[in-house]
């Protein structure tokens, strides 16, 4: 069975930082990505990283206070998120498109066919 789980998120201040896991199993993915959705808004793009060569992608909006990495022995992908501001609040999903080849990568939620189930990110002003 293919499953992403993710893990790591909480309530924290402004200025803090957090650090999401999501551990893969069931295959190695080529691509594994980070979204967001905040209360009423789309599920937009954060972050991915491909295997292969191990090239990030970030959103503007977390370029320089989020870092997107991978450890491939435990086939499982880490965002650091710091400098929060309360605009990052949302729930945190992690994303692998079971047919992506190479080092393709997308910010189109709709492109990735497994989903971990997401974990709450809150940060207070």
């Amino acid at each position: 069975q293919v499953r992403l789980v993710e893990s790591g998120g909480g309530l924290v201040q402004a200025g803090d930082s957090l650090r999401l896991s999501c551990a893969a199993s069931g295959r190695t993915f080529n691509t594994l990505a980070w979204f967001r959705q905040a209360p009423g808004k789309e599920r937009d793009f954060v972050a991915a990283i491909t295997w292969t060569d191990g090239s990030t992608y970030y959103a503007d909006s977390v370029k320089g206070r989020f870092t997107i990495s991978r450890d491939n022995a435990k086939n499982t992908v880490y965002l650091q998120m710091n400098s929060l501001k309360p605009e990052d609040t949302a729930v945190y999903y992690c994303a692998g498109g079971t047919y992506f080849r190479g080092t393709y990568y997308t910010q189109n939620p709709a492109r990735y066919d497994v989903w971990g189930q997401g974990t709450q990110v809150t940060v207070s002003s």
